[in-house]
């Protein structure tokens, strides 16, 4: 089986619902919290990674990128946000991607001007800022003492109740 663009970015648009939905429910103050002062706060960090999920897979599908970010940085916009993604992307077809490695990618990545072959586009800049930002709500929601963890991150990992690394 072949992982899309699409699946691969609904899984985790899916996981980061589910972790918003955790820090909303510990403690919705983590959302304006940062790692660093010049860094962004935790739901500016989910609007990023969700916004690089259109970025990657629009151009790949041979679509313009498409935005959903227009409201307020709260948690309902924020959601509202992910639906949308999450419906515009469930409904491009496979066959979008078809021929997808013959298309370059023009783009900018802060203030540099990009434009890459399709598969180092996605690979090498997409995925990686992608999960860049997701990681950074998961390390905040973390620092924040939202009871997080990996298997909350990737959906796969399980482990026992009352697990910790401390005692490995």
């Amino acid at each position: 089986m072949t992982v899309t663009p699409t699946r691969l970015f609904l899984h985790y648009l899916g996981r980061l619902d589910a972790l918003l939905k955790q820090v909303e429910a510990f403690d919705g103050t983590v959302a304006d919290r940062r790692l660093h002062p010049d860094m962004f706060p935790l739901l500016q960090q989910a609007r990023v990674a969700i916004g690089f999920t259109l970025r990657a897979t629009c151009p790949l599908a041979g679509r313009e990128i498409v935005s959903f970010g227009a409201d307020a940085l709260t948690f309902p916009g924020v959601f509202g946000e992910l639906e949308r993604t999450m419906a515009y992307l469930a409904a491009i077809p496979d066959a979008d991607f078809a021929g997808m490695d013959a298309r370059r990618v023009r783009t900018t990545a802060g203030f540099a001007e990009l434009d890459l072959p399709a598969a180092e586009y996605y690979q090498m800049y997409a995925v990686p800022n992608f999960f860049f930002h997701y990681s950074m709500v998961y390390a905040i929601a973390r620092q924040g003492g939202v009871p997080v963890g990996k298997s909350g991150f990737d959906g796969y990992h399980r482990y026992p109740a009352g697990f910790t690394f401390d005692a490995v």
